[in-house]
């Protein structure tokens, strides 16, 4: 048993209650080392500098640098760390930018228990990916969404209108914002109806949102 290498992790989240929980849980299996933990990704990249670490464990959301962004920064400055996320959230967006630009080796929803955790450290550690159900339907919803909205064909202009529209502006204030007469912006409305397979205004912000040409 000695003899077991054992995986070095390093965790970070800016509620030192989920480190604790975590630390709790997994230094009960024997093939698991927790060799540094931080509250912030500042902190976290510094200790990286001094230890070897196998897997990261990071939370998404943080006050200061983001999960997001540390998990770009650690694939750049350690390739040889894999990432895997914890987070509250499953947001397919924020999952596929994490995928797409930092190259992260797992996601899974900090609701998930001990085991799942584990089984997802030992699969990532051995080269494979860990991503829960309830993640990869998030990313094929995240995908379906891209697939309309591409579909759509919608320019700039349109969208630049939309946005406008969903702060209450009337196609004259629009026309006066964009530098473009009133009736080209009738136009664009008439066309952007069209193309979204939306009938007024209040369907076609609903769509809007749902496709991330508006937020909030």
């Amino acid at each position: 048993m000695n003899n077991i290498y054992k995986i070095k992790l390093a965790m970070v989240d800016d509620h030192q209650i989920v480190i604790d929980g975590i630390m709790a849980l997994l230094r009960e299996d024997k093939e698991l080392d927790i060799v540094a933990t931080a509250n912030s990704s500042t902190r976290m990249l510094q200790l990286l500098q001094q230890h070897e670490v196998d897997i990261l464990l990071t939370d998404v959301v943080m006050e200061g640098i983001s999960g997001q962004q540390l998990a770009k920064e650690v694939r750049k400055l350690f390739p040889s760390i894999k990432i895997i996320a914890l987070s509250m959230s499953g947001v397919g967006e924020i999952v596929e930018e994490m995928i797409n630009d930092a190259d992260i080796s797992g996601y899974l929803l900090k609701q998930t228990g001990k085991q799942e955790l584990v089984d997802a450290i030992k699969k990532v550690y051995s080269g494979g990916q860990y991503f829960q159900p309830k993640i990869l339907d998030e990313l094929a919803k995240q995908a379906e969404v891209r697939t309309e909205t591409d579909a759509a064909h919608l320019t700039s202009r349109e969208k630049e209108i939309i946005v406008l529209l969903e702060k209450n502006l009337s196609s004259k204030e629009i026309a006066e914002t964009l530098f473009i007469s009133v009736r080209t912006v009738e136009t664009h409305r008439k066309n952007i109806l069209k193309k979204t397979d939306t009938t007024n205004l209040l369907s076609l912000l609903k769509w809007a949102k749902s496709h991330k040409i508006i937020t909030g």
